[in-house]
């Protein structure tokens, strides 16, 4: 059986088709929203975006499909649903 080339996730509501095997933060930037949906903000109340990439500094927590998780560390999946504040 052969893998599908692309997979769809929905961002607050909205479809995001990627290439199989994206990030869910590299998903956000492919959206030109590399701060959309980052669940922490700045002390000036400012969405963070994802800054070392591999989940040390937890800045890209988002809610998926209910759950709090890392963007950087998920891949994305179809019919995945991102909840993001913008």
């Amino acid at each position: 059986m052969k893998t599908p080339d692309t997979v769809t996730l929905h961002v607050n509501g909205r479809p995001l088709s990627v290439k199989t095997g994206t990030s869910v933060a590299a998903a956000l930037r492919i959206a030109d929203a590399p701060r959309m949906g980052m669940a922490r903000r700045s002390v000036d109340g400012e969405a963070r975006a994802p800054f070392c990439g591999m989940g040390i500094c937890q800045e890209c927590r988002v809610d998926i499909d209910g759950l709090r998780r890392l963007a950087c560390q998920t891949r994305c999946e179809d019919g995945m649903v991102v909840e993001a504040a913008t």
